[in-house]
């Protein structure tokens, strides 16, 4: 019963999915939403890729983890040698982009996974770091300070490539939300989220917690590998400090301002937090330089750090707390399910 429920969530959100992309695809084609629109949309679809695969470690299996922009960074420029040097196609170069970054995942995740809390935390920070200053030193392999230019694009034709670039992020982005969505949905996923709620007690059921813990870890790694690749594909060049620690932390903001543990929370947060940081911020650029004296990116720490306070203050849970927009129940009228994962 539970795996036919799923199957029609599955087609039910590819229905959907395949709706929005007709409408955004005719939309970008025609003009009607110009490129940098199309670039928030396509940035929109990398942070949710992104704040997905850290919701699935720290919201559904409750491991405070802030490291993810290091796992981007070692995803994004696997991907980009692979194709740079090495002339391999950019979906394989995505997936071994993403297997490198699994691997990474598995050799942090052994040892710190037995940490908690805030050591886990401050455990995966370092490794973050640790991967920057490596990158930073590589200068033969990733360009060292000054980073890699020249990363080929989605299409070698100029006109095509933003179509093409929302096409290849649009649908990552459809199979990230599928995937997660029916892997909490299933019996791992209630393994995963017993975890969350009580360690103890679900080592005492006979759940396998290392082992779902480590599985739960690799593939958030795999996850924000192939998003760090299709993040360099996009912007065309590299840079350590595009990967630094405040990265991270908005990568969490996101996951906790739309909900941790909520898959549809995190996809409204990851949208609003592209569209607030590339077109409403660079509206105060003056504001904030004449007034507080301090730089645009300064001033967008300063703004999220205000809504975070915020919202821990008045709605703790997020936008859409553990809350599911359910595509199925929305057509027959009810629109909410409180169980995990997106219908």
């Amino acid at each position: 019963m539970q795996k036919n429920n799923r199957l029609l969530n599955s087609i039910t959100l590819l229905l959907v999915s395949i709706v929005i992309f007709a409408v955004l695809f005719l939309l970008i084609y025609n003009n009607i939403i110009n490129e940098f629109a199309g670039d928030i949309l396509k940035i929109s679809g990398i942070y949710i890729i992104v704040a997905l695969s850290l919701n699935l470690i720290t919201g559904f299996t409750g491991q405070l983890a802030l490291g993810q922009a290091g796992f981007m960074a070692i995803g994004a420029y696997t991907t980009a040698i692979c194709v740079m040097k090495f002339h391999i196609p950019l979906l394989a170069a995505l997936i071994i982009g993403g297997l490198f970054t699994a691997l990474f995942g598995f050799l942090i995740g052994f040892p710190t996974l037995r940490l908690r809390g805030d050591y886990l935390a401050i455990t995966t920070l370092g490794f973050g770091e640790i991967v920057r200053v490596i990158m930073v030193n590589l200068e033969g392999l990733t360009g060292g300070a000054a980073g890699l230019y020249g990363v080929p694009s989605f299409s070698d034709d100029f006109k095509l490539n933003p179509i093409m670039g929302f096409i290849w992020i649009f649908c990552f982005a459809v199979a990230t939300i599928l995937i997660i969505s029916n892997l909490i949905n299933s019996s791992a996923g209630r393994a995963i989220i017993s975890i969350r709620e009580d360690e103890i007690a679900s080592n005492s059921m006979g759940i396998n917690v290392p082992y779902y813990k480590m599985f739960a870890f690799v593939f958030s790694a795999f996850i924000a590998g192939i998003g760090g690749g299709l993040y360099a594909t996009h912007f065309g060049y590299l840079n350590p400090s595009m990967f630094n620690f405040l990265f991270s932390v908005n990568i969490v903001v996101m996951v906790v301002l739309g909900g941790l543990g909520s898959i549809t929370g995190t996809i409204i947060a990851s949208c609003i937090f592209a569209f607030f940081t590339m077109y409403f911020l660079p509206l105060f650029k003056d504001f904030a330089q004449n007034v507080f004296h301090i730089s645009i990116l300064d001033f967008n720490q300063v703004i999220f750090a205000t809504v975070l306070i915020l919202m821990m203050l008045f709605r703790p849970r997020g936008i859409m707390g553990t809350k599911e927009l359910s595509f199925v129940k929305l057509v027959k009228g009810i629109g909410f399910n409180k169980t995990q994962g997106v219908k």
